[in-house]
């Protein structure tokens, strides 16, 4: 067994005792009462309801003025019960702060748990993490984050809403903590790790205990991508391959590359561009309109441009870029647009979807 499974059960042993030792004394106390008081005529301290009464009023400190001893040995007990108010009003004061002290330590560590669903879950926590996760609030998403050090705990909580994140300290090994992170409704986990091997190990581990979930990853080490996709993962991104192709489009089509780089981050402005795709309901307007008509009535209406779109079937995705224009619009499709951040907030009322609308 743990040690820190040691402790708290010797601690909870420690409490009970001391809990029981009070009791005892406090029933021994009211019984001497009664004795020492029904000897005097005068007392009304007559039974041991009356003792009981008594006794909480001077706990309390109350005082009523009711009742009070007269014979020398009541007094004694009531000088103990009087000494003892101080000691039971510390422990009590002691004991809630304790108790709130943790519960609000178990909130911050995420031991609570959280209600999130369709989010993004982020195993590990590094510079690369910072950055998606800058994108994830960007574009009003939600994110859960696992981390196994506390410091970041910290630094997340004072730079986030826990209304838009959600942070959790957890050894990976335990996989049962996930279900803290709601991982079982969420939208994508991307296992963050900075080893290839870990993260496949991770993710195989994970996949004992949740069956369903899309994974996604980015890679060191491109000649992996076929073992990921094997192993269950939905995405595998190589950071190698995506600089490369970048540093090769600057070299010779620096303003495609200008472009490019643009679009793959969110549209915060009129004049930022962003790549978005939204779900198609069965009461889009789009939805049984061919490509081509969807395409011209998008750029007329809100100056937005169709540039692909992507049929799912039996939870196959098959994109489709720049279709011919006789292809129809169906629901469930996802269509693929370049716009500002202007036109991404008048299409969501369009649509009645979020961007990604899984």
């Amino acid at each position: 067994m743990p040690s820190k499974k040691i402790n708290s059960l010797k601690n909870k042993h420690r409490k009970l005792g001391v809990l029981a030792i009070v009791l005892v004394s406090y029933v021994v106390l009211l019984i001497a009462l009664v004795l020492f008081e029904t000897n005097s005529q005068e007392s009304p301290i007559r039974d041991f309801f009356d003792a009981v009464w008594f006794s909480i009023v001077t706990l309390t400190t109350v005082g009523y003025g009711d009742m009070y001893p007269h014979t020398t040995g009541g007094k004694v007990v009531s000088g103990v019960f009087i000494l003892g108010s101080f000691s039971i009003f510390g422990f009590l004061i002691g004991q809630i702060s304790n108790y709130m002290a943790e519960r609000l330590e178990e909130r911050k560590l995420g031991f609570q748990g959280t209600n999130f669903t369709n989010h993004a879950v982020i195993i590990g926590w590094n510079n690369i993490g910072y950055e998606v996760l800058e994108q994830l609030i960007g574009v009003g998403k939600k994110a859960a984050i696992v981390t196994n050090r506390r410091d970041d705990i910290d630094l997340i909580r004072e730079s986030y809403s826990n209304q838009q994140v959600f942070t959790l300290l957890a050894d990976y090994n335990k996989m049962e903590l996930l279900d803290k992170v709601n991982i079982k409704d969420s939208a994508v986990v991307y296992v963050n790790f900075d080893d290839d091997t870990e993260k496949l190990v991770h993710i195989l581990n994970i996949k004992k205990y949740y069956n369903d979930l899309k994974f996604i990853v980015t890679l060191d080490n491109s000649n992996l991508k076929n073992t990921f996709l094997s192993a269950g993962v939905t995405y595998t991104i190589s950071k190698n391959e995506i600089s490369s192709k970048l540093l090769a489009s600057y070299i010779f089509e620096p303003d495609v590359a200008r472009y490019s780089e643009d679009i793959l981050s969110f549209a915060e402005s009129d004049d930022d561009y962003d790549i978005k795709e939204y779900k198609v309901t069965t009461e889009n307007p789009y939805a049984g309109m061919t490509y081509n008509d969807a395409f011209f009535k998008l750029k007329k209406d809100s100056n937005i441009i169709l540039i692909g779109l992507s049929k799912v079937n039996g939870g196959e995705r098959n994109l489709i870029k720049n279709p011919i224009s006789d292809v129809t619009i169906e629901a469930n499709d996802f269509l693929i647009m370049i716009m500002n951040g202007g036109a991404s907030v008048e299409l969501e009322a369009i649509f009645k979807t979020e961007e990604g609308g899984y």
